[in-house]
């Protein structure tokens, strides 16, 4: 879990001295987009959840 708070802190970090502050929101949705896919697999949700892509 330390590695990836290091992580979030250091992409953090990069958008801050960059001025990269555009990409947050993208990089946030493709994050909860994928988490998406993971939990509902196997799921009764989840022909739902692929008819949207």
């Amino acid at each position: 879990m330390e590695s990836f708070l290091e992580l979030v802190r250091d992409i953090w970090d990069f958008l801050k001295t960059r001025k990269k502050y555009w990409l947050a929101p993208l990089i946030i949705t493709i994050i909860l987009m994928g988490a998406l896919i993971v939990f509902t697999q196997g799921s009764v949700v989840a022909p739902f959840i692929y008819s949207i892509f």
